[in-house]
């Protein structure tokens, strides 16, 4: 007979038997049961000897499995185009990344940095940007209109260079550069999905909507003033 049984202290929570003879009597599956509680017992007593509970953190040498869930229709954006993205993420962080139809997506790999990098920016296809939240970002590329800047990995959003300071800004580069963090607001959020931005906002709140970025100086090109007319002579009678 092959009987296995398996449990807690508190009591069996599954077993198996195999027999190759006919007929088991009771007193044969008692014995049985209790000579398997006290190996249990045994050797949980052992166990509990060595570690009384799980660690808080898994070692940092032992592989780990995450599982994430994704909507479907951002499958293709995490594969990429021919699979550039997904192989990016295997090949920056050291991981394994593996995605099934229903938009399940495994992440296999020994380091702890790595994982938690990698599992971050697959949760990041399943956000979206909010308008009027702000957001620390990083310049990706200058442009003369403005900037590009990633605002979480794979969204960016365009900070036009009317938004990029409160005072007038000539060149972007002035005050920009790539690879820069920086705090930027959401403005808007247009149908097709693109993002403005503006680091005007953070820096002084409500001066977003103010027309090109800074103060006008006033107009020298106007109207006279109406003030009182000098006229000489005198007019005849």
């Amino acid at each position: 007979m092959d009987f296995k049984v398996a449990g807690t202290t508190q009591g069996i929570t599954g077993f198996q038997m195999n027999m190759k003879v006919e007929g088991l009597s009771i007193k044969i599956l008692q014995e049985a049961l209790e000579q398997a509680k006290r190996g249990r017992l045994f050797i949980l007593d052992k166990m509990n000897a060595a570690i009384a509970q799980p660690r808080k953190d898994l070692s940092r040498y032992a592989p780990r499995l995450m599982r994430l869930q994704i909507p479907v229709d951002k499958i293709g954006a995490l594969i990429g185009p021919g699979g550039k993205n997904i192989r990016r993420l295997i090949e920056t962080y050291g991981v394994q990344v593996d995605v099934e139809d229903d938009g399940s997506v495994y992440i296999a790999g020994t380091d702890p940095v790595g994982c938690e990098q990698a599992k971050a920016e697959v949760e990041a296809l399943s956000l979206e940007a909010e308008v009027g939240k702000i957001y620390k970002g990083r310049v990706v590329s200058i442009k003369e209109f403005g900037a590009f800047v990633e605002i979480f990995p794979g969204k960016e959003g365009l900070l036009h260079i009317s938004q990029i300071d409160v005072q007038r800004v000539a060149r972007v580069t002035d005050v920009l550069k790539e690879g820069q963090q920086i705090e930027v607001k959401v403005l808007e959020v247009d149908s097709e999905g693109k993002i403005r931005l503006s680091r005007k906002a953070v820096l002084s709140p409500g001066s977003e909507n103010e027309g090109g970025g800074y103060s006008r100086p006033p107009r020298r090109d106007g109207p006279p003033s109406r003030g009182r007319e000098h006229r000489s002579g005198s007019r005849g009678r």
